[in-house]
């Protein structure tokens, strides 16, 4: 039988991870799948974000929840947004123990929308838009500034981007146990947009699956992150415009 205390260390460690709370994509404010309110509503709220089953993470990099976190499902809503315009999304606060990579990937849906489509594990649809890794060897990596209040983090729509509906896989890797495989921890979750603007490009180089993109012998995955040294991004180059 689990001890009071030992109950109280494990609620305090799965405090301690996080997930994207909100955003504000086009001007509008998005309120996220919430993992501990949601499923236990009489009436789902319709959301923009595919659900995910709380802030604990994905460790296996086979499975197919480190595409969009496990048992992830499509949402009904897309959020209007313009070719070069600026999403801005919100975490619960980070935990300073978990030092790593901030990585934002987008892929094109079908052209009825993301609502009833999941790219299966093999599917090569994914392009990068965003990666931060760590400053030379220092301490300061792409997470620390979610590690304050407000925990803000910002990417950018391509601008060269064909309109149309995508999905935005949007992932901290938290490398505190990266020291040998498992040990990463991966925390994904997938938005869905409906970008607008006069856009002519479809990447179709650098494009990587998931599970698929990321290897466990990758030294941006399995790495010892408490020693001052170069860190290396996992995944493809960001496609640029």
């Amino acid at each position: 039988m689990k001890t009071f205390a030992t109950l109280l260390a494990s609620v305090g460690l799965v405090a301690a991870h996080g997930y994207v709370d909100n955003a504000t994509i086009g001007g509008q404010f998005y309120q996220f799948y919430q993992p501990y309110q949601d499923p236990y509503m009489g009436t789902a709220p319709e959301r923009i974000s595919r659900k995910i089953p709380g802030n604990g993470p994905v460790e296996d990099l086979t499975s197919l929840a480190i595409q969009c976190n496990a048992d992830s499902a499509p949402a009904k809503l897309h959020a209007p947004a313009a070719a070069g315009s600026t999403v801005t999304l919100r975490w619960t606060l980070w935990p300073e123990s978990h030092m790593g990579p901030v990585i934002t990937y987008m892929a094109r849906c079908p052209d009825s929308g993301c609502q009833n489509w999941t790219p299966s594990a093999s599917d090569k649809v994914w392009f990068k838009v965003k990666e931060g890794g760590r400053t030379g060897t220092s301490n300061v990596w792409a997470a620390t500034p979610l590690m304050t209040a407000p925990a803000n983090y910002e990417y950018t729509i391509p601008s060269c981007l064909k309109p149309g509906y995508y999905l935005v896989r949007h992932e901290i890797i938290a490398l505190h146990a990266a020291y040998m495989y498992p040990g990463a921890q991966f925390y994904p979750g997938c938005h869905q947009l409906q970008v607008t603007g006069s856009g002519t490009k479809t990447p179709s180089t650098n494009l990587v699956s998931f599970p698929g993109a990321y290897k466990s012998t990758d030294p941006g995955i399995t790495v010892d992150a408490y020693k001052a040294a170069t860190y290396t991004i996992p995944g493809p180059a960001v496609f640029t415009c």
